[in-house]
C-alpha cells in the first residue's frame, strides 16, 4: 500500500483523534488536522494532500462549500462525513466534487476501503486526464498539419497526397517534427526552398 498523506478537517477533537489513530495505524501520514472548512482550504492549498477526511457540519465553511473550493483548485480526493443521509445533502456533496461519502460514526472497516477506493478513482482520473490532455494536443497538432498541407498544395500547385509527402520529406531531411514544419508553413518561414 503507497503511503496517502492525508488532512482531516473535523470541528469536534474527539473525531480528529479517533480518524488520526485509524489512520496513523494503517500507515498513513497525516498531513493536518483542521477545524473548519476555511482552515482546510487555506492549509490544502499550501500542503496539497493526496485525499482530504472532511465532515459536513462544521462551522465557518461547511465540508461541502470547501470541497468545491478545494476542487477548483486542486485535483485532491475529497471523502466527505456527515451524521446525516439525506438526499439533497448527497446531491450537494455530489455537486462539490466530493470522491467519496461516509456516513457516521465511521469504524475502520468502513474507513479503509473508502479511502483506497478514493485514491484508486483519482489515480484513475489523473490518467483520463492525462489522455485528455494528449489526444488535445494530437488533434490540434493534426488540425495544424492539414492547414499547412492545403497552403503547400496552394503555393507548390500539389495534390493533397504530393503536399503531404513533401512535408514529410521535409521533416525526415531536417530532423523536425511534422508539426514544426507545419508550424514553419503557417507562419509563412521560408521552407519551400
Amino acid at each position: 500500500m503507497m503511503k496517502h498523506r492525508i488532512m482531516i478537517v473535523d470541528d469536534d477533537p474527539i473525531t480528529r483523534m479517533d480518524l488520526r489513530e485509524m489512520l496513523i495505524d494503517e500507515g498513513y501520514e497525516i498531513l493536518k488536522e483542521c477545524k473548519n472548512g476555511e482552515e482546510a482550504v487555506e492549509q490544502s492549498l499550501k500542503l496539497l494532500p493526496d485525499l482530504i477526511i472532511m465532515d459536513v457540519k462544521m462551522p465557518i465553511l461547511n465540508g461541502i462549500k470547501a470541497a468545491k473550493i478545494i476542487r477548483k483548485k486542486l485535483d485532491t480526493a475529497i471523502l466527505l462525513l456527515t451524521a446525516y443521509s439525506q438526499r439533497e445533502l448527497i446531491e450537494e456533496a455530489k455537486n462539490s466534487g466530493v470522491t467519496a461519502y461516509l456516513v457516521k460514526p465511521v469504524t475502520e472497516v468502513d474507513l479503509i476501503p473508502a479511502i483506497e477506493i478514493a485514491m484508486s478513482q483519482k489515480q484513475q482520473f489523473e490518467c483520463l486526464s492525462r489522455d485528455i490532455q494528449f489526444l488535445k494536443k494530437k488533434m490540434e497538432n493534426r488540425r495544424l498539419i492539414e492547414m499547412a498541407k492545403g497552403k503547400v498544395m496552394e503555393f507548390m500547385m500539389m495534390s493533397e497526397e504530393e503536399a503531404y509527402q513533401w512535408m514529410r520529406d521535409y521533416s525526415m531531411k531536417n530532423r523536425v517534427s511534422l508539426g514544426t514544419v507545419a508550424d514553419l508553413i503557417l507562419k509563412q518561414q521560408d521552407v519551400y526552398n
